[in-house]
């Protein structure tokens, strides 16, 4: 493995609340496949972890509960021959999906008015599209 995969700032994830799997993948690699474990299931226990600061913690047990089984959020990674490439796969999608649920929330959208020339500008526009519109149908000749 490549170190450890940080999340964002200097929280990373820590190699011993990783879980690993393997199992005969269907994806690429043809025969040898049958014989070897190459697909990669990921396992971290997010609802146990004590890694994440409470807050990160909260905000993604909210944000991830549809995935979770458990408190425990599950990657698999497939998509090459090689056990190690989808342990590598597996492991910066499960840094990307956490870096994302534990994202602060957006700014709230603060509304503001139209000003009324432009409102004017755009209805003045409208209705001279349309002048020009209506006058290329020949109704009145």
């Amino acid at each position: 493995m490549s170190g450890p995969y940080v999340i964002r700032g200097a929280v990373s994830l820590p190699e011993a609340e990783l879980m690993w799997r393997f199992s005969r993948s269907s994806g690429p690699g043809g025969q040898h496949v049958n014989t070897s474990d190459s697909q990669a299931e990921l396992r971290f226990d997010l609802a146990a972890t004590e890694s994440l600061p409470q807050v990160w913690k909260a905000r993604a047990l909210e944000r991830l509960a549809a995935k979770l089984v458990n408190g425990v959020v599950v990657v698999r990674a497939s998509e090459h021959r090689s056990q190690w490439r989808n342990r590598e796969t597996a492991a910066v999608r499960l840094a990307a999906l956490l870096a994302e649920a534990t994202a602060p929330p957006p700014k709230a959208r603060v509304k503001r008015r139209i000003p009324r020339g432009i409102n004017e500008r755009r209805l003045r526009e409208k209705k001279q599209r349309g002048d020009t519109k209506r006058g290329r149908s020949g109704r009145d000749w």
